[in-house]
């Protein structure tokens, strides 16, 4: 259990999102210790007040931390994390992952901290590295009630926190997330493409869509970056596959068939071979492999290395 109004953090993976995600805790007056396999991405967070560990459970033992945060590529890095920290867990404690993992290793990982008297919380987010940076992700946190309450201010200066059920509906809120974001990107590239193939202006087209019931944030951002090939990373394309496999997942546990996110998922495996770090609007890229001689806008394409 959190014992201190101010509670003492560690803060696992210092990634696209996991940086910008500690720097809000940070700057809401924690005390946060910060560590990444690559030393140098964590070591950024000092000049704003972290401390920097050379290991995981340096990272515990530094500050005695009450609070672990997991933010990391996949569920078998988690996985792997957490077996590392297990020794120096004290009962008590809690650990929240903010990956996007499977639901089922989500309850796996809650059984076995449970096993340690250690709380288990998964809270993945949504609204990519710009809504890290402003603290306004949205934050699905699959929690025992009481549990919740005590990391609930600590969640909320990264964004928007909201308890969806027990531990592991975190996960299957985020993939609910995740099927819709990727469904719509691609309507999004299909419509934009149909306008220009068309004869339209996709420019003028977006934005007339935009005053009815088409506008949606997808439209907004996805929809400019596509008519800007601008295709730099907010999230990445191998992030999306993952995610829409992990859909796929759940859904054959649930006992539930999803047509369309089997095509969407089609899309996304398609470009992990292309262009893997791409941003998620890349999607356009395969819809454009389709139909040769179809291209939406006259510019270069802008793709991380």
């Amino acid at each position: 259990m959190v014992t201190s109004a101010q509670p003492r953090i560690a803060f696992l993976g210092m990634g696209l999102m996991g940086k910008p995600m500690a720097q809000r805790i940070l700057a809401a007056g924690y005390a946060v210790t910060v560590w990444n396999r690559t030393r140098e991405k964590a070591q950024a967070l000092a000049q704003d007040g972290a401390l920097v560990a050379s290991t995981a459970q340096d990272a515990i033992q530094k500050t005695d931390a009450e609070i672990i945060i997991t933010m990391l590529e996949d569920g078998d890095v988690v996985m792997q994390v957490i077996q590392t920290i297990l020794p120096v867990l004290k009962p008590g404690s809690i650990v929240i992952d903010m990956s996007s993992i499977q639901q089922a290793q989500a309850q796996g990982l809650h059984n076995l901290l449970q096993a340690h008297q250690v709380d288990f919380i998964d809270a993945p987010v949504s609204g990519g590295v710009i809504g890290a940076q402003a603290g306004t992700l949205a934050i699905m946190a699959g929690a025992n009630t009481t549990v919740y309450q005590q990391v609930e201010a600590v969640l909320a200066t990264m964004g928007k926190p909201l308890r969806v059920g027990e531990p592991g509906t975190g996960q299957l809120a985020k993939l609910c997330n995740q099927l819709i974001v990727g469904g719509t990107i691609n309507i999004v590239a299909e419509a934009l493409l149909l306008a220009q193939a068309g004869g339209a202006d996709p420019i003028a087209v977006r934005q007339a869509l935009r005053g009815g019931f088409a506008e949606s944030r997808i439209l907004e951002v996805h929809g400019q970056r596509m008519l800007d090939r601008t295709f730099m990373p907010g999230g990445q394309v191998k992030s999306q596959a993952k995610d829409m496999e992990n859909i796929l997942i759940a859904a054959t546990a649930a006992g539930v068939t999803l047509p369309l996110t089997s095509l969407v998922t089609d899309v996304y495996r398609s470009l992990l071979i292309s262009h893997p770090h791409a941003d998620h609007s890349a999607a356009l890229l395969a819809l454009e492999q389709k139909n040769p001689g179809k291209r939406l806008g006259e510019g270069q394409d802008i793709l991380p290395a």
